[in-house]
């Protein structure tokens, strides 16, 4: 994935959309959980009354793909999102500050996702001081 700016990620326990993106430009990758649990239903990451394991594979793929960029906003409908924060506080500590957020988003297309990433990162920028 190319170098960009932001990078937004929304992804639930079966799949990741990760786009980075510019002003007018975005890069789409899609990763899809390869783990015991990944092609199975499960409710909120639960698999017979216990939870799933999660998917060490998939959340490194994850963190690889957005690694480059200096500002990453994670979004999902449920705890993959918080899988993914506990996962890169776990193995890759030096993301932890390009992480400026994490959101509750349920199931929108992808124009919807750039389009709330594009929102959100415009109203930190005006929050930051002007160098």
């Amino acid at each position: 994935m190319p170098h960009h700016h932001h990078a937004v990620v929304w992804l639930d326990h079966h799949e990741a959309r990760v786009f980075a993106f510019g002003h007018d430009e975005a890069d789409r990758t899609v990763l899809h959980a390869h783990g015991q649990y990944g092609n199975l239903r499960h409710d909120a990451g639960r698999l017979m009354g216990r939870k799933a394991p999660a998917d060490r594979a998939f959340l490194d793929a994850i963190v690889n793909t957005v690694k480059a960029a200096p500002e990453i906003l994670i979004t999902g409908p449920g705890t993959a999102k918080l899988e993914l924060l506990k996962h890169v506080h776990d193995t890759a500590p030096g993301l932890v500050e390009q992480i400026v957020g994490v959101e509750t988003v349920d199931h929108p297309t992808d124009n919807q996702i750039l389009a709330h990433a594009r929102t959100y990162f415009l109203r930190q920028d005006r929050m930051r001081p002007q160098l």
